[in-house]
């Protein structure tokens, strides 16, 4: 085995030992522009209304606003 190869070894063995896990994946390209055709296509079928209830509902439900959270992290 060579070297790098050790030093990889090594390296996932330690973070086994941590506790950790070695996950891989495969996800869009978005620097491809078959990919970026297929994202602006599907966002055409999009629903504005449907889209706009979501995006009310998520800002009522986060802590943005929240000055609580916002002088704490000050």
């Amino acid at each position: 085995m060579g070297q790098a190869a050790e030093r990889v070894k090594a390296f996932r063995e330690r973070k086994r030992a941590q506790g950790l896990r070695e996950i891989r994946l495969f996800i869009p390209d978005a620097r491809s522009p078959q990919v970026r055709a297929r994202i602006a296509e599907q966002v055409t079928r999009l629903d504005p209304v449907a889209e706009a209830d979501a995006m009310d509902w998520i800002e009522s439900v986060s802590d943005f606003d929240n000055e609580d959270l916002t002088d704490a992290a000050r």
